[in-house]
């Protein structure tokens, strides 16, 4: 038994270890991009059918350049659709590059990679572990989600590839997300960041290639890419809380934000900022709920609104300031996405635009649950157990 206890006690010290030096690694090794203003035409889109039917348009017609990056391709036949198409355009001359995050897309087989690449398609796995801090690197994950097309027509936001965004998986059903396409100068920048990544997963460097960056006209909207590392994504979330002075709307599917950020929301509350915070009733990974719960009970004391979204799973990444600011991306409010993933968010300023997403965040509530305190308190003995153990693990879930 003290053996056994010995070689437990030697593995935690080894992770705590290989997690903080391989951090401090990475943190000397990055560099941000910071994006400056531009003005682009973008188009919300919250259903996963239109999504795709969008983004397979998009890649039909397109005539010179693919750049594709996602954290999650599924194996399943939607799956197996998009990367057919990909196929085709690669067949068809059109140069094809994907991306995919390594731990994300693990379930896709190996023979269907080996088949695209045989089709004409670049392909690369982005962040695989690696010695010697092998648990940092297995949690340090490239997030983003990154279509250019043409260097014309981009695409970020929360939405993957598979069945479940389509609301065909049974356990969660229907699926909501914000997504956003751009036409314009944005897009260059969504083209600089997916170059970025690929130079660093392939050591193939593109980005100086002006082929890729053709000349693009104003769109309407001014609107701002923020690239973070697992570093600084969390003062970013901070000076959005500092800013609002009547109305915060935070989306997540994962609302882990730890005590700063959580002190900073208690904070807006008592200088008489509304905070709405939506999240998802069903979890569709373990812990996630109940890490998210202890936080929920001095927040809804302070006059916070949680609601919980009961028509399918809610995987949106929204942060609404007023009417000043609004925030789409792939961020979560958690853990994760502050301090290890690798994240792109879409920070829009046009007043017309960020009224319709609040339209939208508030339709999402009326197919919501508002979480009273007397709820809270009723949580069971099992249940607030798995919270203590959630909060523990809650870093890296």
């Amino acid at each position: 038994m003290l053996l056994i206890g010995l070689i437990i006690l030697i593995f935690v010290v080894w992770l705590r270890l290989d997690y903080y030096f391989g951090r401090k690694k990475h943190l000397r090794g990055i560099s941000e991009i910071e994006y400056p203003a531009r003005k682009s035409d973008i188009e919300l889109l919250i259903v996963g059918e239109r999504f795709y039917e969008r983004l397979f348009e998009d890649i039909k017609n397109s005539t010179q350049s693919i750049h594709v990056l996602f954290y999650i391709v599924k194996n399943d036949s939607d799956s197996e659709e998009f990367l057919n198409l990909l196929g085709i355009k690669a067949e068809q001359g059109i140069k094809v590059r994907l991306l995919l995050d390594y731990v994300g897309s693990k379930s896709l087989k190996k023979e269907k990679i080996t088949a695209l690449k045989k089709r004409g398609v670049a392909f690369s796995y982005s962040h695989k572990p690696a010695l010697p801090y092998i648990f940092f690197t297995l949690q340090a994950r490239n997030h983003r989600k990154i279509t250019v097309i043409d260097g014309k027509i981009g695409y970020t936001g929360g939405f993957n590839i598979g069945k479940e965004y389509l609301g065909k998986d049974p356990h969660l059903g229907f699926w909501r997300d914000y997504h956003l396409r751009l036409h314009g100068e944005g897009v260059q920048d969504l083209q600089s960041q997916f170059l970025h990544d690929w130079h660093e997963a392939t050591n193939e460097n593109l980005i100086e290639e002006k082929v890729y960056f053709p000349s693009h006209t104003q769109g309407k909207l001014e609107q701002r890419f923020v690239s973070t590392y697992g570093q600084s994504l969390e003062s970013y979330y901070l000076s959005f809380i500092r800013l609002a002075q009547k109305e915060l709307m935070i989306c997540t599917p994962y609302f882990i934000p730890g005590k700063q950020i959580q002190d900073e929301l208690l904070k807006a509350r008592r200088r008489g900022v509304d905070i709405k915070i939506m999240v998802p009733m069903k979890a569709d990974h373990p812990f996630v709920k109940e890490a998210a719960f202890p936080y929920f009970g001095p927040l809804i004391l302070s006059g916070c609104e949680i609601y919980q979204y009961y028509y399918g799973f809610y995987h949106a990444k929204v942060i609404v300031v007023d009417e000043r600011l609004c925030d789409i991306g792939t961020a979560n409010f958690d853990k994760r996405s502050l301090y290890l993933n690798d994240e792109l968010n879409c920070l829009i300023y046009d007043a017309a635009f960020i009224k319709n997403v609040k339209q939208t965040v508030n339709e999402d509530m009326s197919s919501s649950v508002k979480l009273t305190y007397d709820l809270f308190t009723k949580r069971s003995i099992p249940q607030r157990g798995l919270e203590a153990v959630a909060t523990m693990i809650s870093h890296f879930l």
